[in-house]
């Protein structure tokens, strides 16, 4: 393998291993800051205990997904160094703001939380971690305006065979990343919810804590109810925006091979990207992917070029997958919602919502695959491709090298993960205080 496609692979695993945590950190954070002010609003010692358990398995998520973040710039340098001299007046603009204003936000009252037990008054300990909340998901707001940058580039000039900064506004309200940032930030409170209503699950299997996990339940259901409802419409405003500023990944995304008027949607459909068609379509929806696309005509695959193509069946497949879940996690949290009362005496339900910890996790890394695949080849939307962005020193044994030390090390750090939570979500929430 060469150099381009070694480095594409180890940030793909390095990405994709520290999006593990980031989710559960957006949507966790904030459901542990609901828990204390409800202990505060009604001075019930089950939320002060809700607080203080799940937002034990929130700082483990947390610390873990700190280490895992940290080496994903590095390799900005280290193998894509073309790409950062290209765009680093653009592109590290969004970085710098997250790391010296939100990152250090959530951590200074972070620390504020951790250690203000009994040293500082209720309110302000229950301030601190609604501005770790705050300030996690505004992390995750400059992160995706420069990823969102990437997809649809604007405000900058090219000068001196570079990319630069004219228009920070432009960069800031770009729709696509503004889009991005709420896709991204309601699936991983979608993550949270679900993780709640799994490990809720557990519990009143065993008969164990019933009143504590009952309530632990309710507030899961209802946020992620709440979450996939707007993960979905969401969704639907940021289809319209990819049928407009990346029309081949639209048309990789329904394996759309001709431009089509009033596009139907094949709910069964088999790609055959080596023929340019399709070897299955049947069930179609009329005008359903015009409608999705907010066009009246949708361009199809065959208006450009083979080599500006993305790869279609693992765009398609991963797309279907994402939407699937994503539908799926409404009919689950809804049913949780309406079954609450008496959940304990639902085993049926209370497994399903046990195995369903893993699958909003699933479908976050299928977003990521239709968002990143779906560009290919391109690293910046029509501006740079992937293939003049890696580093030119660097030889496909370095990269070989370090990939394979990255994937013992994340490999290690998931075991870590996996032990700690499973440990401390079995043992549940501390007797009453």
């Amino acid at each position: 393998m060469d150099t381009v496609l070694l480095s594409r692979l180890q940030f793909a695993i390095t990405a994709g291993f520290h999006f593990i945590f980031v989710p559960l950190t957006l949507g966790l954070s904030v459901l542990v800051a609901y828990m204390e002010s409800k202990y505060l609003a009604t001075g019930d010692k089950d939320y002060l205990r809700m607080t203080k358990f799940w937002g034990r398995l929130f700082l483990i998520n947390f610390a873990l997904g700190v280490v895992t973040g940290i080496t994903l710039e590095f390799q900005f340098g280290m193998n894509w160094a073309e790409y950062s001299r290209y765009v680093g007046d653009i592109f590290g603009s969004p970085l710098a703001i997250e790391a010296t204003v939100a990152f250090f936000l959530e951590s200074t009252f972070l620390g504020v939380w951790i250690f203000g037990w009994n040293r500082i008054s209720p309110k302000l300990h229950a301030i601190s971690i609604w501005l770790v909340a705050l300030a996690t998901n505004l992390s995750a707001l400059w992160i995706l305006i420069a990823n969102g940058w990437m997809q649809h580039p604007v405000g900058y000039v090219i000068n001196n065979a570079r990319a630069e900064m004219v228009d920070f506004w432009a960069v800031v309200t770009n729709p696509y990343g503004l889009l991005k940032f709420a896709h991204t930030v309601l699936s991983g409170w979608v993550v949270a919810g679900f993780f709640i209503l799994g490990i809720s699950a557990y519990h009143l299997l065993r008969k164990s804590e019933i009143n504590f996990f009952k309530k632990s339940l309710k507030i899961g259901a209802v946020f992620a109810l709440l979450s996939s409802i707007l993960v979905a419409g969401v969704g639907h405003f940021h289809g319209h925006e990819v049928a407009h500023t990346q029309p081949t990944k639209m048309a990789a995304m329904e394996s759309l091979w001709e431009t089509t008027k009033d596009a139907p949607m094949y709910l069964l459909l088999i790609p055959d990207p080596a023929n340019e068609k399709n070897s299955v379509e049947a069930i179609g929806i009329p005008s359903m992917l015009s409608i999705l696309a907010g066009q009246k005509e949708v361009k199809g695959l065959k208006d450009f070029s083979p080599s500006e193509r993305p790869p279609v069946t693992l765009t398609f497949i991963s797309f279907r997958l994402m939407v699937g879940l994503g539908f799926l996690f409404i009919i689950i949290s809804l049913w949780a919602f309406f079954k609450f009362k008496t959940v304990e005496n639902s085993r049926t339900l209370l497994r399903i919502l046990l195995w369903s910890i893993p699958l909003p996790y699933i479908a976050a890394q299928f977003g990521w695959i239709v968002a990143e695949v779906g560009r290919q080849p391109w690293i910046v939307y029509g501006l740079l491709k992937t293939s003049d962005a890696v580093s030119k020193a660097v030889t496909p044994a370095q990269v070989v090298a370090s990939l394979i030390g990255f994937t013992i090390f994340y490999g290690a750090l998931g075991i870590i993960d996996i032990y700690l939570l499973s440990k401390y979500a079995r043992k549940g929430p501390e007797k009453e205080v």
